[in-house]
């Protein structure tokens, strides 16, 4: 069975939450690089547009990768409130604190993250 302490899930959700609104904050102030890129010539010459749609894709990418992570901190906080938090979602067993002060986010222990 899980040891977590009721005063280290709290730790682990107040994590969880900060690097959440973290994220949201990155989310809110990257917003104007993913808007689509203007094509009109006389405005900007096209190296100038072709930077701009790389630093669009980049924005885009990290977007994706950002609601990805902004997922597994919701399952994270699911977890806790299920009484789940801190098992192995494959295997069941109990993932070392270690592994969550590194990442309370994660569902998986070390050996069923590491086998393929």
């Amino acid at each position: 069975m899980n040891s977590l302490k009721a005063s280290e899930l709290n730790k682990y959700k107040t994590r969880l939450l900060e690097i959440r609104q973290e994220l949201l904050k990155d989310a809110e102030s990257s917003e104007e690089a993913r808007k689509p890129v203007e094509l009109d010539q006389t405005a900007v010459g096209r190296l100038s547009r072709m930077d701009a749609l790389q630093v669009q894709a980049m924005a885009l990418e990290t977007e994706r990768r950002r609601n990805i992570e902004l997922k597994k901190i919701d399952s994270a906080l699911k977890r806790i409130e299920t009484g789940s938090y801190g098992y192995c979602g494959t295997c069941g067993e109990d993932i070392a604190p270690k592994r969550l002060e590194n990442d309370p986010a994660t569902p998986l222990c070390i050996d069923c993250a590491s086998s393929p």
